[in-house]
């Protein structure tokens, strides 16, 4: 079984590191069009670390909810969505950014999991 809490901490600790790395290291770098990609990455990959931490809590609160399947959407929707996202941003090869809506759809899948299985 993953601990999502520590999976939700060093995403976390990740998206911080991106963040700070895209506004301070990327400023001179990414145009305008190419900041509003890279933002929209650290911004899902935020959202989705933080509910990562709190299926962690919840898991460990009720041991008997099992929500593997919804962390690792939300897991592997991050690496999609925003890692093509970042890859988009910084080398504007468009192609990653046909990859980006998988990642969508896993985040997609993770929120209905969730709700189906707190129901």
């Amino acid at each position: 079984m993953l601990n999502f809490i520590s999976i939700g901490a060093i995403l976390g600790l990740l998206v911080v590191i991106l963040g700070a790395f895209g506004a301070h290291g990327l400023k001179d770098v990414l145009d305008d069009h190419g900041k509003s990609i890279y933002e929209k990455a650290v911004l899902y990959q935020m959202f989705h670390s933080l509910a990562i931490l709190i299926l962690g809590i919840i898991e460990k609160s009720f041991p008997d909810v099992q929500l593997q399947l919804v962390g690792w959407s939300f897991l592997f929707g991050i690496i999609i969505f925003s890692g093509s996202l970042y890859i988009l941003a910084i080398s504007g090869i468009k192609w990653f950014g046909m990859i980006t809506p998988i990642g969508g759809i896993l985040f997609m899948v993770g929120w209905l999991l969730l709700f189906m299985k707190m129901s």
